[in-house]
């Protein structure tokens, strides 16, 4: 049964909304003026009108963080032993924001029309991904739905808290490194030549420091603003070339060969890629549809595509532990642990453990660069603040030698 968006009046001339669900439109309208409302319009709820023709910049319905919440209750609800149809009706009349609802009523209608689960949201592709359905699909082919959603929630939420992690440990640098740029232009172009300036005017020659700082200040006030926009001009000339897929890979290729960052980049990626393939397999997913669903989940389109390599040598007979260690941008504990599992036949259980240990590393060499790093920005900054101060002291003091 198809849910349906209305707006009406009642007898008082007070608007309402709301969701309801009915055979057709005119159904619909006749149990509106059943409530004694007065029918203004009636829209079905569709993907299109939840997901699908959504501008490009329009925002999800669910957050990262929403759609773990999201998934953990439906986790409960199915686990308990309520009917999926129920639990979506439950959620959806629980749900605080109007998008939501309409999304959860649309899956619930899906549903009630025979469609499964996974079919149901495989029509909003934007908020469900191809890992998220393949999983769920998985767990209505093995009837342990309940279980599957439940690991799919334990993974949304590590993947997030990793990522939190991660932003947090970075976060107290950057403010530190914005405001420190904002200080120095500031007194570049400022406090320099005020204080400065004075000076120039005594026909005496200035200290060199002096000198050299009221050249760069001068440079800053007359040309900052043009290396402004060519900074801002190369950087949308990058936007747009990563748009292109080969270059894309190119740029991927070189950002994983950084020294510090490229470590962190190939980490978490392998920890991602990791950890997806564990919850798939550990979910009876074919392993060939596995990889290509875990290989989709990577940022970095050079480990990719090196995982599509390695999905193609496992198509062709190879174990996928050789094929990973082939791979070099993949870490060799990736492989170690994939060969263990199959080894012992534990397959999910070894690639979740190296997901949690590539994690674990990649979280503490972030935070000790962070520990590292704040200081060192501090320090930095001061020195920098003090070199400009000393520019300015510096004629003040030759200045009380000519006095005396």
């Amino acid at each position: 049964m198809p849910a349906y968006r209305f707006e009406a009046i009642d007898a008082a001339g007070k608007a309402s909304t709301g969701l309801l669900e009915a055979d057709n439109a005119r159904a619909a309208r006749s149990m509106l003026r059943a409530r004694d409302l007065v029918p203004l319009s009636v829209a079905t709820v569709t993907a299109a009108t939840t997901d699908g023709s959504a501008p490009r910049f329009t925002r999800r319905v669910f957050s990262s963080t929403g759609l773990g919440v999201w998934t953990r209750q439906l986790a409960g609800l199915v686990g308990s032993g309520l009917p999926l149809e129920r639990a979506l009706t439950a959620l959806a009349d629980e749900a605080e924001d109007s998008r939501q609802r309409e999304l959860v009523a649309h899956l619930k209608s899906e549903v009630n029309a025979g469609s499964p689960f996974a079919r149901a949201l495989a029509t909003a592709p934007r908020e469900f991904d191809e890992v998220y359905r393949a999983v769920v699909a998985a767990g209505e082919t093995s009837g342990a739905l309940g279980a599957v959603l439940e690991r799919l929630a334990d993974d949304l939420e590590q993947r997030q808290a990793l990522r939190a992690k991660l932003t947090g440990a970075m976060l107290y640098p950057a403010i530190v490194a914005g405001i420190a740029v904002i200080i120095v232009i500031v007194l570049m172009t400022y406090v320099v030549p005020q204080i400065a300036g004075v000076f120039t005017s005594s026909k005496r020659a200035l200290p060199m420091l002096t000198v050299v700082m009221l050249g760069v200040s001068g440079f800053v006030r007359s040309w900052g603003w043009l290396v402004a926009l060519a900074l801002g001009a190369s950087g949308t000339l990058l936007v747009l070339a990563r748009r292109n897929p080969a270059f894309r890979q190119r740029s991927d290729a070189f950002y994983l060969r950084l020294p510090f960052i490229g470590r962190l980049a190939r980490g978490y990626n392998a920890a991602r890629f990791g950890g997806t393939l564990a919850m798939l397999a550990s979910a009876g997913v074919p392993i060939l549809k596995a990889l290509q669903a875990a290989a989709e989940t990577l940022g970095n389109r050079a480990m990719r595509a090196d995982a599509m390599d390695a999905l193609v040598q496992v198509r062709e007979g190879a174990p996928l532990a050789s094929a990973l260690a082939s791979k070099k941008r993949f870490p060799g504990l990736l492989a170690m642990f994939a060969r263990l599992g199959e080894q012992t036949g534990t397959l999910p259980l070894m690639l979740q453990r190296a997901s949690n240990q590539l994690s674990a590393e990649v979280q503490r060499r972030a935070i000790a660069a962070a520990t590292i790093l704040e200081p060192l920005l501090i320090v930095g900054m001061g020195l920098i603040v003090i070199v400009i101060m000393l520019a300015v002291l510096l004629p003040i003091m030759q200045l009380n030698t000519w006095v005396k």
